[in-house]
C-alpha cells in the first residue's frame, strides 16, 4: 500500500474514510469520505489539513496562520498543535455524507466552519464543564455509566 504522500504526488488527491473522532461533528469516523488534494501554496484559516505526525495522518482545522507553520487542533478537541509548514500535505477538498458530496465552498460548510470556530471560547468552557458535572453525578450514583 502506498502513502498518503504518494498519492498525493501521483494523483494530486486522495480519498479515504476518516478515523477517530477529533473532527466530529464535521465528519464521523468509518462513514464519511474525505477528498484531500495536494497542498499548493499557504493554507488559510480555517482550512482543513491533512499533515504527517510521526508515523501518522492527522486531519484538523488551521485556526491560526504564523511564519513558520500553523496552529492547528480539530473540531471535537482543545489543545492546539503548533505544525511546521513542511509537515503538511494536503487540504480538504469536500467529503461525502450519505451520497452527497459537499465542497468546502458550499455557502453551509463556510457557515459551519464560522460559526463552530467562533463558538470555541464557549465550547471549551461548557463541554468540560458538563464532563466534570457528568463524573460527580455518576460518583454519588445519580447517573449509570
Amino acid at each position: 500500500m502506498s502513502t498518503f504522500e504518494e498519492q498525493l504526488e501521483q494523483d494530486g488527491r486522495i480519498v479515504y474514510k476518516t478515523k477517530g473522532s477529533s473532527m466530529r461533528p464535521l465528519l464521523h469516523e468509518n462513514r464519511d469520505l474525505v477528498v484531500i488534494l495536494k497542498k499548493d501554496g499557504r493554507l488559510r484559516r480555517y482550512d482543513v489539513a491533512l499533515y504527517r505526525r510521526g508515523t501518522t495522518y492527522v486531519l484538523h482545522r488551521v485556526v491560526g496562520v504564523r511564519d513558520e507553520g500553523y496552529l492547528i487542533r480539530g473540531d471535537n478537541t482543545y489543545a492546539l498543535e503548533r505544525v511546521p509548514e513542511d509537515a503538511v500535505l494536503g487540504v480538504l477538498a469536500g467529503f461525502t455524507r450519505k451520497g452527497t458530496f459537499h465542497e468546502v465552498t458550499d455557502r453551509g460548510y463556510v457557515l459551519y466552519e464560522r460559526v463552530w470556530c467562533a463558538l470555541y471560547p464557549v465550547r471549551a468552557v461548557l463541554i468540560p464543564g458538563v464532563r466534570l458535572v457528568r463524573r460527580a453525578a455518576r460518583k454519588v450514583g445519580l447517573l449509570r455509566r
